[in-house]
Parts: C-alpha cells; sequence; structure tokens
C-alpha cells in the first residue's frame, strides 16, 4: 500500500507493481498528481541535468546520495522519451515540459496501468495499524497489506490537500519529526517594505551564512521574492539578516575612483547599472544629486555598501499556502537511506518530501520524489 499519489508515490507504485508486487495507492483528492499539475507554472520542471546531494538541505545532508546516485536524472529522461513528451532545458539545467505538466501525469498513469498498480482516490485516511501485517482504514474500505510506503508529501500547498498525516503516521512508529516550515517561498521584510518597487526586478546574489545564489530578485508589496529568494529560504531562518548584492557584475568601489573627477551625479551614474527606480528608493536624497567628484571617499564607501552589501531582514515567510515545499520532517536518523525502511518498524517506508529532505529551486525536490520512490520500489 502506498498513502500518496503524488510524484513519489506514484512512482514507487510503478517500480514495485513492475516487480509483480500487488500494490494499491491511496490518494485522498479525487485525482492523482494534482502538485505535478500546477508545478513549474503548469509545465512541471520534473528534473534538473546537474544533481548532488550538494543541492539539498537536510540534518544529514549525507543521506539522499545513494538514492541519487542509482536513480539518476538521465533515468527519468529516459522514461519522457520514451513517451514522446516534448521538452526543454531552461537556464541552469532545469528540464520543463514543452507543453502541458499533465503530460507527466498521464506517463505515470500509463505505466501505473501496465505495472497492474490499483489506484483508489478519494480515500480518507481514518487510522493506520500494525498486527503482523498493516492495516489502512479509509471512509471507503479497509485495506491488508505487508509493507507500507508513506508517500502523502509535506505541508505545502494545503489547497491541494496536503495535510501532517505522513508525520503523525512516523510519530506513531517512534519516528522524530525535525522541525517543519515552508520553504522555497517569498520573505516578508521586517517593519515596512518598499512599496514604490513592487514589482521591480533586479539581478543579484543573494547570500545567507555559508549559501549564496545569483539570480533574479523580485520586489512585492510586502517583501522580497524571485529565484534567488525562493533559493536563499531554504537556508533561512528568522532573525538571520540576509546580504543583498543589487550588482555583482560590478565593483563600486573601483568605479567610483575611476570617475572621482566625473560630474555627473552620482544618481545618474548608478541608474547607468541599475534600474532608475532602485536607485532611487536606496539612494539617499543628500548624496542623490551630488556630482561624484563632490562627495569624499567615505561618502563614496558608504553609496557603494548600499548597493553591494544591502543587509535584509525578514521576520516571517508567506506561508504554507505560497511554498513550494517543506524544509524539515521525517528525521532520517532511523530511515534506511538504501531502501527507505524505517528501522523502527519493518515493512514501513518513507519516501519523497515527507522527509527531511529538500532540494534546491531547479527540479530537485522532483529527483528526489523519483530517486526515493525507485529505491523503496525496488526493495519492497
Amino acid at each position: 500500500m502506498v498513502i500518496g499519489g503524488g510524484a513519489a508515490g506514484l512512482f514507487c507504485a510503478i517500480e514495485a507493481g513492475r516487480r509483480g508486487r500487488r500494490v494499491a495507492v491511496l490518494e485522498r483528492n479525487g485525482q492523482v498528481g494534482r502538485k505535478i499539475i500546477i508545478s513549474g507554472g503548469g509545465r512541471c520542471n520534473f528534473t534538473n541535468l546537474d544533481v548532488g546531494s550538494e543541492n539539498f538541505v537536510s540534518q544529514n545532508p549525507h543521506f539522499a546520495k545513494s538514492a541519487l546516485a542509482r536513480y539518476t536524472p538521465q533515468d527519468f529522461i529516459g522514461l519522457v522519451k520514451r513517451h514522446k513528451i516534448p521538452f526543454q532545458e531552461k537556464k541552469h539545467g532545469q528540464l520543463f515540459c514543452r507543453e502541458s505538466s499533465r503530460a507527466i501525469v498521464e506517463m505515470l498513469l500509463k505505466e501505473a496501468k501496465a505495472a497492474k498498480v490499483e489506484i483508489f482516490t478519494n480515500s480518507q485516511i481514518k487510522g493506520v495499524e500494525h498486527t503482523g501485517k498493516f492495516t489502512v482504514r479509509t471512509d471507503a474500505a479497509n485495506f491488508e497489506a505487508e509493507s507500507l510506503v508513506v508517500a502523502c508529501g509535506g505541508l505545502s500547498f494545503p489547497k491541494v490537500g496536503a495535510t501532517d498525516l505522513g508525520y503523525d503516521i512516523a510519530r506513531q512508529f517512534g519516528h522524530k519529526i525535525t522541525e517543519t516550515r515552508p520553504s522555497l517561498v517569498a520573505l516578508r521584510l521586517r517593519g515596512k517594505a518598499i512599496p514604490e518597487l513592487s514589482g521591480v526586478s533586479a539581478d543579484a546574489e543573494v547570500r545567507c551564512g555559508d549559501a549564496a545564489f545569483r539570480e533574479n530578485v523580485l520586489f512585492t508589496h510586502r517583501g522580497l521574492s524571485g529565484p534567488a529568494i525562493l533559493q536563499i529560504s531554504n537556508y533561512w531562518s528568522p532573525g538571520e539578516p540576509v546580504e543583498i548584492d543589487l550588482l555583482p557584475d560590478v565593483d563600486l568601489t573601483s568605479l567610483f575612483e575611476e570617475r572621482a573627477e566625473s560630474p555627473l551625479q552620482l544618481a545618474t551614474v548608478m541608474s547607468e547599472h541599475l534600474s532608475k527606480r532602485i536607485v532611487e528608493a536606496f539612494l539617499p536624497q543628500k548624496w542623490a544629486r551630488k556630482k561624484i567628484s563632490e562627495l569624499d571617499p567615505s561618502a563614496r564607501n558608504a553609496a557603494a555598501d548600499i548597493f553591494k552589501r544591502w543587509r535584509v531582514n525578514f521576520d516571517a515567510t508567506e506561508g504554507w499556502d505560497r511554498a513550494e515545499v517543506t524544509l524539515g520532517g521525517v528525521s532520517t536518523k532511523d530511515v534506511s537511506s538504501q531502501t527507505m525502511e524505517s528501522k523502527l518498524q519493518s515493512g514501513l517506508y518513507f519516501i519523497g518530501e515527507v522527509l527531511d529532505v529538500t532540494g534546491w529551486l531547479g527540479g530537485f525536490n522532483f529527483q528526489w520524489a523519483w530517486a526515493s520512490a525507485a529505491a523503496a520500489g525496488r526493495a519492497i
């Protein structure tokens, strides 16, 4: 039995079914793969060409290595090609469907049918017990099986059915849950946002602790979003400052020195390299209209710091409704990295987002779903 008809659950069922196992997938929604359908703006960023354990966040950074090595992006790409689904590479190795993400769901359903997997939608789980075998009680029927796979995801996107069921089952069998919070998510600025910049974006380098990402930053009416912010949200924790370089390709200190005799106003020079709206919002009036030649070195350095080392304090994320993934989850300490089987209860498996393994933005979480599912599906 597999609880959850998302990416990991369906793929695990397929792998187990191909080996002749009799498999039932229990899905609480009226259709499977709802998160797949809405992912990637409806195009599903189904994997990334360059995947390694360094692209994941976990209390145990080594846990994902085994599964990722045994089911690679090329393995999944091969499946997509066999089903003749057109796809394209966008930036940073990200692979998307050219048409609709529904093609991925249809591919999984065809594979499930070929593997004789039975899928039960609208299955509300009422309880799980183990007395020699696993019994899963739903509102419609009771199911019995020797093995149970928990693949019901994390807490992100409650509107498509996310619940804490997976964590409850894990706790029932003695597993610990690493603290969960929304991730790959926009962040809210502490205090007042910059409403006049809402909708403006800039290529920037965003840094928090040892993590740094070079991507777009988007100003919102409550804070910041865009790929660089979503990436850094995996590493940010409340109270920790984030440093943003709004001009990663420009050495402002050297630029100001070279133009130390320039008659141009500082704001004019800055607007050659950055959105005029950002310059106007960030540059203090006392400097904006001054010529560079009128500023002493300390003022020029201070002006450079405003754009090169903008220290930002966030007080919250935009929450579970906007989060692409859940950071944290079932602790990997008591789960086998080879098979995804519980070390505390034989026959119990955890795969995909329910585990404390969170990928970067860009197809990494889908690859973890396929890889962890393959590991369990081949071992059950």
